[in-house]
């Protein structure tokens, strides 16, 4: 059982980055971003980077005649990724805001789980930028691949 999540004002992740952390448990931080908790991201580590997953729901089908899911949902969830591994990643207190977002769909998404993993490829003390590629049962075979900056603190 997971210790209580205790709160500061000054840091309202650093409790549940620090579960995240020590022990592997990421549902914590996810509850922390309203939105990812909504969508049903998952968490986890592979190979020591955090890797999300969007298990499959009938609610996230866009197209029922593929069927296939919503490209809005692909794309919400792999903004939500970049964020909660920007979360775990860096000892931020507030959540990094989305600067600009551009995405490549380059397969339908179909009725299974999705995966995302992000590369941080440039940080500053202010601004992030991220790429994030999204796929299904091979990740040679990316569904979507996206780029995005994020500010990590407002400026003075």
């Amino acid at each position: 059982m997971s210790e209580p999540l205790i709160e500061s004002a000054a840091d309202p992740f650093g409790e549940a980055r620090r579960l995240a952390r020590e022990s592997g448990d990421f549902s914590v931080l996810v509850a922390t971003v309203p939105y990812a908790k909504y969508l049903g991201v998952q968490l986890s580590l592979h190979e020591g980077k955090p890797r999300a997953t969007l298990p499959f729901r009938e609610n996230l089908i866009g197209n029922p005649r593929l069927p296939a899911l919503h490209g809005g949902i692909t794309a919400a969830f792999m903004e939500n990724a970049a964020v909660l591994h920007l979360l775990y990643q860096l000892d931020t207190a507030r959540v990094p805001k989305s600067i600009d977002f551009s995405i490549d769909y380059l397969l339908p998404a179909r009725t299974e789980e999705l995966y995302a993993d992000c590369e941080i490829g440039r940080m500053g003390s202010r601004v992030a930028q991220a790429t994030i590629r999204c796929w299904q049962k091979s990740q040679e075979r990316p569904v979507a691949v996206a780029r995005a900056h994020f500010l990590l603190m407002t400026p003075d």
